[in-house]
């Protein structure tokens, strides 16, 4: 799933948009459960994909409507204990802000702000 930026205004049709972020994105898919509540006040929990990621928020994928300003709890699925001593086994949840939101089809694709930086 590619996400259309919007042409910045006076620039050259067919010119990218310079990135001014302090964190580049990457564009990584990993898996993530989204835990919050709907826009109905409904608690749920979705094992969703990032689209794109950096230290300050990522970019995800969700069937769930989300109000503008959540905050949402992301946890990275960690693989079981019998697989590895050295791999935790538990992630530890990552809080985020919903800073936008575009529709595409029946899937709602967030921008989320983390609330700390990934380190």
């Amino acid at each position: 799933m590619d996400l259309i930026l919007k042409q910045q205004p006076n620039s050259a049709p067919g010119a990218k948009a310079p990135q001014t972020r302090s964190h580049p994105r990457i564009r990584l898919q990993v898996p993530v459960f989204l835990r919050s509540s709907d826009a109905s006040g409904t608690e749920f929990i979705e094992l969703t994909k990032t689209l794109n990621i950096s230290a300050r928020g990522a970019c995800i994928a969700s069937t769930h409507l989300l109000r503008h300003d959540q905050t949402v709890q992301l946890t990275i699925p960690a693989p079981s204990a019998s697989s590895s001593s050295l791999v935790p086994s538990e992630t530890p949840p990552i809080m985020a802000k919903v800073r936008r939101q575009e529709v595409l089809g029946d899937i709602r694709v967030f921008g989320l702000e983390f609330l700390r930086p990934l380190e």
